[in-house]
């Protein structure tokens, strides 16, 4: 009964869900009746947020916890004391590209300025490489509603500084002879890096630390620690 009132509350966090399974762990079972459980574990895949973000799986490992037993029946999670978790998630190719184009990301990118003017995007594709170190950004830009649309074509690898910011480094232009293309990647690249920090993805209620990330089989591995002050609700 704990784990599916978990699982229902987890799956409302998020617009859609594929298969999505929490499971509690306490033993003996009569601590539930103080609300003490040893940790729960929580593996979900095909997640879509209400942001238009997409998330092909999660695992979460959450610590030893004090719950509100009387809560559940109302079908709520809240938590008597704060607790951690660790979290591995896994992005496709397809996740990061839809994720890039979702009005939320567009509206973040477009707040960049060059000389005044707009960047506007538009048909941006992230794929992985084979050599599971990097990652290429494709899209088109344009400074202002009327100039050109140029190709952006970029080489990146990604790397987790101070355990909160995720960052594009080692970046390489595909095409180095067109340099106001380059220049333009340049501006992108450093407005993306502002804005990947951890915690304006966290949900409301925690605090996630980045331990490292990977890439393996065109697949993006986040391995990294959830801290949680109190269960997020959906807003």
């Amino acid at each position: 009964m704990v784990s599916k009132a978990v699982s229902a509350a987890i799956a409302a966090l998020f617009k859609r869900t594929g298969k999505l399974v929490a499971t509690v762990r306490s033993e003996p079972v009569s601590k539930l009746l103080q609300g003490i459980v040893d940790g729960f574990d929580f593996i979900g895949n095909d997640m879509l947020m209400y942001n238009g973000l997409r998330i092909q799986s999660m695992e979460l490992y959450v610590q030893a916890v004090s719950l509100d037993f009387g809560a559940i029946f109302r079908g709520k999670v809240n938590l008597r004391q704060p607790t951690q978790a660790s979290m591995r998630v896994v992005l496709t190719e397809e996740d990061l590209t839809t994720s890039f184009n979702t009005p939320f990301v567009v509206s973040k990118l477009q707040q960049l300025e060059i000389d005044g003017k707009e960047i506007l995007f538009q048909n941006t594709v992230m794929t992985l490489n084979d050599d599971n170190k990097s990652l290429r950004l494709k899209t088109q830009a344009r400074a202002g509603t009327f100039a050109p649309f140029r190709d952006i074509d970029l080489v990146a690898d990604l790397d987790i500084q101070e355990r909160k910011k995720i960052q594009f480094v080692n970046v390489s232009f595909e095409d180095e002879d067109d340099i106001l293309a380059n220049e333009l990647a340049e501006a992108i690249i450093d407005h993306v890096n502002s804005l990947l920090d951890l915690d304006k993805f966290a949900l409301d209620g925690t605090q996630l630390l980045g331990d490292k990330v990977r890439m393996r089989n065109k697949e993006l591995i986040f391995y990294g620690t959830a801290k949680i002050d109190r269960f997020p609700e959906k807003k």
